[in-house]
């Protein structure tokens, strides 16, 4: 993941400002991973964010989770100073600079969440990865991915993109702005989302399904018993 570390460090001041644009589902996109989260809201949860970036997604669930601990992993520095920022310092939250294709698992979770990171991993890694996350969870623990997935068909793929274009032309994304949007593209590796639901079972998950999707983007996960 060197290629993408270098790309994150270089736009992570910018990152946040165009994410309602660049994710023009965003709301139901996020808000999917937040309902799958189906624990009391007092609960002292486990929680490890694989590729938090800026950490977006661990502030959602810091606010709705108040005794949450959190474990926020990525290799930009750049990202999780952002990150830092959102969510400060204390007890609750622990930041870790990794790549997450190398990383050893730093405990064992109740939650396991990433969101836009996963397929920066070439495919076997993202299938070791997925191992070693059910290996990280508790008896009752979920592993909720919102990811970026590849069309199961180029036509399919080439359908995703155009609707994407479309909607961010239409929310506002400039030429510049989809000209930076195709640079961090370019490290992506997307798998589809059938083969991930696979690999997801594979490993061990049970009740693996994919609970929303629009076009390339989709929320899937599973459980441990």
């Amino acid at each position: 993941m060197t290629g993408a570390k270098a790309v994150f460090d270089e736009t992570a001041q910018h990152y946040d400002e165009g994410r309602r644009t660049f994710l023009p589902c965003f709301d139901d996109f996020y808000g999917m991973v937040m309902k799958l989260l189906a624990f009391p809201p007092e609960a002292h949860i486990r929680v490890l964010d694989l590729g938090a970036g800026t950490g977006i997604l661990s502030h959602m669930i810091a606010e709705a989770f108040p005794n949450a601990r959190i474990t926020l992993v990525d290799i930009s520095s750049e990202m999780l100073k952002i990150a830092r920022k959102r969510l400060g310092e204390g007890k609750r939250i622990r930041y870790m600079q990794a790549d997450i294709s190398l990383l050893a698992m730093p405990g064992e979770f109740d939650v396991v969440v990433s969101a836009l990171a996963i397929h920066h991993l070439k495919d076997d890694e993202k299938h070791v990865l997925y191992g070693e996350v059910y290996k990280a969870l508790g008896a009752g623990g979920v592993f909720v991915n919102a990811e970026q997935v590849l069309g199961p068909t180029a036509a399919l793929e080439k359908r995703y993109d155009n609707m994407w274009l479309a909607e961010i032309v239409a929310l506002g994304a400039s030429k510049d702005d989809i000209a930076q949007a195709r640079k961090r593209m370019a490290e992506d590796r997307p798998a589809t989302l059938e083969v991930q639901l696979a690999w997801l079972r594979e490993v061990g998950f049970r009740h693996v399904d994919c609970w929303y999707k629009n076009g390339r983007f989709a929320v899937f996960g599973g459980a441990v018993n």
